[in-house]
């Protein structure tokens, strides 16, 4: 069993200076927290594997496509493989776990 807490991935991520950690990285996906901060941009690109967002804090909205919704904590999302999609008009600093399948290379 592995067990990772939010508050030291989130203190990882943040000493590395980036938006996105990886921690967890398996033969059928990979798991990472990924980090927008109040008014921050999404420079994200559409990915080679299926996603689905689990918002930890924050608000935000996502777009996937061409369809668009508010998300806060509790919320998830599925972003299929190739779909355009991105965080915008963030409104609290946003903490999110992102799992990959298959795992991102």
């Amino acid at each position: 069993m592995q067990v990772f807490r939010m508050d030291d991935l989130d203190a990882e991520r943040a000493a590395n200076q980036g938006a996105y950690l990886r921690f967890l990285n398996e033969r059928t996906m990979s798991v990472g927290l990924y980090a927008l901060d109040q008014g921050g941009q999404d420079p994200q690109q559409p990915h080679k594997q299926d996603e689905v967002y689990v918002v930890v804090s924050g608000r935000a909205y996502l777009t996937v496509g061409d369809e668009t919704t508010t998300v806060g904590r509790g919320s998830v999302a599925y972003v299929p493989a190739g779909m355009p999609h991105r965080f915008h008009h963030i409104s609290e600093d946003l903490r999110v776990l992102v799992v990959f399948s298959p795992p991102e290379s």
